[in-house]
């Protein structure tokens, strides 16, 4: 069985929205996107750098595909992000899209998340890596798919926006399973599934 990872930025207040550029995620009028820059350092990239060494694939809803696939399916950089996700299997979950034809070996998983989710994560094959896609998270939080959280938690509140869990989540425990400060302030903390 594969296990699923999340990596995803936050602020103090929960706020998940919107982290790399102001035109981002505007959904409700939110306009505080690129929140998360100025914080980057060689310790988050190091740290970042630790995950992509290990083989998986990775799995998307359909907003962060489409915005990842527009910024990095044609680089060709030598960035080691662009050499890791470029040739990397990736799965996107979405009722909408017509096909994942955009983005190098991507593969459309249509239907509901949890299910199609579940079905992904009880075949065979590698780990898969969710970075962004909080919709995503938290349909896979509430089916109970989710086994490891990475949280780069900043050091500020925005009082508005979406937050990882809105809504309803059930009752899961994770233990902390490492943690390292940037120079910046970031805590990254992991967390493991009990």
């Amino acid at each position: 069985m594969r296990s699923i990872n999340v990596t995803l930025s936050i602020t103090l207040d929960g706020v998940v929205q919107g982290l790399g550029r102001r035109d981002e995620d505007t959904r409700d009028g939110f306009d505080l996107g690129g929140w998360g820059n100025g914080y980057s350092d060689d310790v988050m990239a190091r740290e970042m750098a630790k995950g992509m060494s290990r083989p998986g694939d990775m799995l998307f809803g359909r907003r962060t595909w489409q915005d990842f696939s527009a910024a990095w399916s044609g680089r060709t950089d030598g960035n080691p992000f662009t050499a890791h996700m470029n040739p990397a299997k990736k799965y996107v979950v979405s009722r909408t899209l017509a096909d994942a034809d955009g983005w190098q070996n991507s593969v459309l998983l249509r239907g509901s998340a949890a299910e199609t989710v579940a079905e992904l994560k009880a075949s065979p094959g590698n780990d898969l890596s969710v970075i962004g896609s909080v919709s995503l998270v938290r349909s896979l939080h509430a089916a109970g798919l989710l086994d490891r959280l990475t949280l780069l938690i900043h050091p500020l509140t925005l009082g508005r926006g979406a937050r990882l869990f809105q809504g309803p989540a059930p009752l899961t425990k994770f233990s902390l399973a490492g943690s390292v400060a940037t120079t910046k302030g970031v805590l990254i903390a992991h967390y493991e599934r009990r």
